[in-house]
């Protein structure tokens, strides 16, 4: 089952009836809240040139609209505490919040927007958007898999996607950095985000 709709090319000027909506689709549609207890949202940086540092956001909250209709036009949106970020050390977790990095106390908040959404093929779709980190907004494409919806044993409504991209911290001007005695630099300018996201149908919409 798709999330996305796309187009289809014809080779007829012959007039068409309008593509049926997918009833299980259609079923999809309306506004959804990410559950932080089933969802995370991670990172992986690499460290001293040799090893991999991954960490996550556990306090933040998100929205989805999915439209069902015309599921191009769904959208995300979502809020994440910067004070909350867990890498298992708690000096560079505080390292992290500084000034040096996110400056949590000046701009607490990582927000993204998404302002399109395209299919890739089967269940495989992009979600565009503007991220804003440190008072910073540049665009971002996160790569989603939709994973399908259930009804879990208390009748919520869910949906869930995996997704992931990859940034250059310095975009949203995450600098700080230490040289290496052996050559290269403490902390990897490239970073890996990864999202499993589930979402519960808000009642209202259900």
């Amino acid at each position: 089952m798709g999330l996305f709709s796309r187009g289809t090319a014809t080779t007829t000027a012959a007039p068409t009836a309008p593509a049926a909506v997918d009833p299980a689709l259609a079923a999809l549609t309306g506004e959804y809240s990410i559950d932080p207890a089933h969802s995370s949202i991670g990172f992986t940086a690499r460290h001293a040139m040799v090893t991999n540092v991954r960490g996550s956001f556990p306090d933040y909250a998100g929205t989805l609209v999915l439209d069902g209709a015309n599921p191009a036009a769904s959208t995300a949106s979502i809020d994440v505490k910067i004070a909350s970020i867990d890498t298992g050390s708690a000096d560079r977790d505080n390292h992290l919040r500084s000034a040096d990095f996110f400056d949590a106390e000046q701009f607490p908040l990582m927000t993204f927007r998404s302002t399109s959404a395209e299919a890739l093929g089967g269940t495989d779709y992009r979600i565009t958007g503007d991220l804003t980190i440190k008072g910073v907004t540049r665009p971002l494409s996160i790569d989603l898999e939709f994973n399908g919806s259930a009804t879990d044993p208390f009748g919520n409504e869910r949906v869930g996607f995996e997704g992931k991209a990859d940034i250059l911290r310095s975009d949203w001007g995450l600098t700080w950095n230490a040289a290496l005695e052996t050559g290269g630099v403490l902390v990897s300018d490239k970073i890996k985000l990864t999202f499993d996201i589930s979402a519960v149908k808000s009642a209202a919409t259900s």
